[in-house]
């Protein structure tokens, strides 16, 4: 495996991750362990950090900034919607979906 690929595998970890500190926080609110919630927001923010820092080795910064935040905002409206009941309006979609397409430029560009 290139040290590129390797990296875009590593910008989508840190992407994924950024999905779950926000997930632990909303779940400090929900639930009846909201200190194991803060911690798993904290490993994350962690993990998601890392994971960028090894992708920007070989990934242009702003592109892999523009990236890891794609993939986490668009992740974290996707768990709203299907596990926390966040409303899905047109409105709502098309901005996603603006990321989501932002997202994938970004990639093709590079």
């Amino acid at each position: 495996m290139s040290a590129l690929t390797q990296a875009w595998l590593y910008l989508l970890a840190a992407g994924l991750c950024e999905i779950g500190w926000p997930l632990g926080f909303k779940l400090s609110q929900t639930s009846s362990y909201p200190k194991l919630a803060i911690a798993a927001s904290i490993v994350s923010i962690a993990v998601s950090g890392f994971m960028l820092w090894l992708a920007q080795k070989h990934i242009p910064i702003g592109t892999a900034y523009a990236v890891w935040t794609g993939i986490g905002a668009a992740g974290t409206f996707l768990v709203g919607v299907l596990w926390f009941n966040d409303p899905l309006t047109v409105m709502r979609s098309v901005g996603a979906m603006l990321i989501i397409g932002g997202v994938i430029v970004m990639k093709l560009a590079h």
